[in-house]
């Protein structure tokens, strides 16, 4: 009996269309009062004036902060906090993303979340066949699962590296992966400016010019160079996206300690201070782009130089940072389920849940990393991608429920059918609602022991691992108009044609 109710919940469930992003209804949980707010903005300003912020290796970057008023010495940049804050305040507070189909199309900024999966892991690691480099056949795989998923609503981009193909190519194989095996929206290029480019001119093909001159259908991801540092990947792939009024996400890369300062609050403004002025800069480059503020700030162990993940402090800072993004009006993104686990352990449940679970009550608005971290950001495990997707659904409904206080939700019928002492189980109220009354995450097994061990006392990574087999044995590629395929298949091969294969 309990195994057939189940089934027919999942095919309740499966009947419903998927929230291609979350409405939050519950509150930002804000730690910081208003004395502490000022004094960290104050230090935030302190670093654009004082300080400065390097734009090195982008002459241009420089000639248009010259040019808006800043004072530059030698590629230092500093500017007036007030100049900042007012092209900071152009920026819009949230925006749209359209994806290929439109019910997937996701809203970034104000009480909305966004959910994408790990990015940048070289090496991929599974159940049967153990960590290996990343690969275009591991990526094409992660790429159909993130789509098929409905608790995932971004594709990302780098799900893992494929590195069995040239660097100087792999960005368009990645791209048309995600063109044409989801239609969910996901970013671009941003490792070398004409990779941008390509990146920007395959959005052409998929949505067209004017769709592009009025919203936003690709972003690009960049990580400043913490300490202080804007490098030309960032401040050229600003160029190439914000032109074209598509967005930008930036987030400085602080392990506290080495890239920051090891105090938590100094981190914090630090990596404000940096996103903030790459804020102005896109802003400069064109008003009313795109831009989601970014902040990667985690601790580290002073003995060894490793990353730590999932501890007190980056928590804290994700709390911190998402009232001081609101404070500045900007989109966030921030945390996801981190972990320096090796494998989907308990370790890594423990690292991954405290982190995402304060990110996910920081308010961040877009979260790369929500499902498929392992070892540092170095591995994206496959049952940790379903496992992690699979606690995002408990996260979606946790925000964008709250309580139900309508007439049904008091079952006042119910009482007058059960009397004291009976039970609820069979009563009208409990056949209407049983099939959405609780969320039921697929890969918790609830039943009794007897159950489990008749089902072969599978640990949750070997369901893991069954369900994300099944799932890819049932994918269906979405449709697309043949003329685009073609046209981005030309796109692709003509590029390919024209670039010398580079390992770097």
């Amino acid at each position: 009996m309990a195994r057939r109710a189940r089934a027919a919940r999942g095919r309740s469930a499966a009947s419903k269309p998927d929230a291609p992003f979350i409405r939050r209804v519950l509150p930002d949980i804000n730690i910081l009062d208003e004395e502490q707010i000022v004094a960290l903005e104050a230090q935030v300003d302190w670093i654009f004036e004082e300080v400065g912020i390097a734009f090195r290796d982008d002459p241009e970057a420089l000639r248009i902060w010259r040019e808006a008023g800043a004072r530059l010495e030698g590629d230092l940049v500093r500017a007036d906090a007030a100049l900042v804050r007012a092209l900071c305040s152009k920026a819009p507070r949230e925006f749209k993303q359209l994806a290929r189909n439109p019910q997937k199309t996701v809203t970034i900024g104000g009480a909305n979340q966004v959910f994408a999966p790990v990015y940048g892991s070289p090496f991929v690691r599974d159940l049967e066949g153990g960590r290996r480099y990343g690969d275009m056949t591991s990526f094409e795989k992660l790429v159909r699962l993130t789509y098929m998923h409905p608790y995932l609503h971004h594709g990302g981009f780098v799900t893992c590296e494929p590195c069995d193909v040239p660097v100087s190519k792999r960005h368009l194989d990645m791209l048309f992966a995600h063109m044409t095996l989801s239609d969910k929206p996901h970013l671009g290029a941003i490792t070398e400016m004409s990779r941008a480019e390509d990146s920007v001119a395959m959005a052409e093909i998929v949505f067209g010019r004017e769709v592009m001159e009025r919203d936003c259908v690709i972003m690009g991801n960049v990580n400043t160079n913490s300490p202080l540092l804007v490098d030309k990947v960032v401040s050229e792939a600003v160029r190439v996206y914000c032109s074209r009024g598509q967005g930008i996400v930036v987030a400085p890369f602080i392990l506290s300690g080495a890239m920051g300062p090891v105090s938590t609050a100094a981190s914090i403004c630090q990596a404000m201070a940096e996103a903030m002025m790459v804020c102005a800069f896109s802003q400069l480059v064109r008003p009313g782009a795109p831009f989601v503020l970014g902040n990667f700030l985690s601790s580290m162990s002073l003995k060894s130089g490793a990353p730590t993940f999932g501890m007190p402090e980056p928590v804290v800072s994700n709390y911190a940072i998402g009232q001081l993004a609101r404070r500045a009006g900007l989109p966030l993104r921030c945390g996801g389920s981190l972990t320096a686990s090796k494998i989907e352990d308990a370790q890594a449940a423990y690292e991954s849940a405290d982190s995402m679970h304060s990110t996910m009550l920081a308010g961040a608005n877009f979260v790369l990393h929500a499902a498929g971290w392992l070892e540092g950001g170095l591995c994206t495990g496959f049952e940790k991608l379903i496992m992690d997707a699979d606690r995002l659904g408990s996260y979606q409904k946790v925000l964008g429920g709250g309580l139900d206080t309508t007439d049904e939700s008091f079952a006042r019928d119910a009482y007058g059918e059960v009397g004291p002492g009976g039970h609820f189980l069979g009563s009208a109220h409990t056949m209407r609602n049983y099939q959405t009354a609780f969320y039921e995450p697929r890969l918790s097994d609830s039943e009794n022991v007897e159950s489990w061990e008749e089902g072969g006392s599978k640990d949750m990574r070997r369901r893991a691992f069954d369900r994300w087999q099944t799932m890819l044995a049932d994918y269906q590629p979405p449709s697309m108009d043949e003329a685009t395929r073609e046209e981005l298949e030309a796109f692709v091969a003509r590029r390919k044609e024209e670039l010398p294969d580079a390992w770097y």
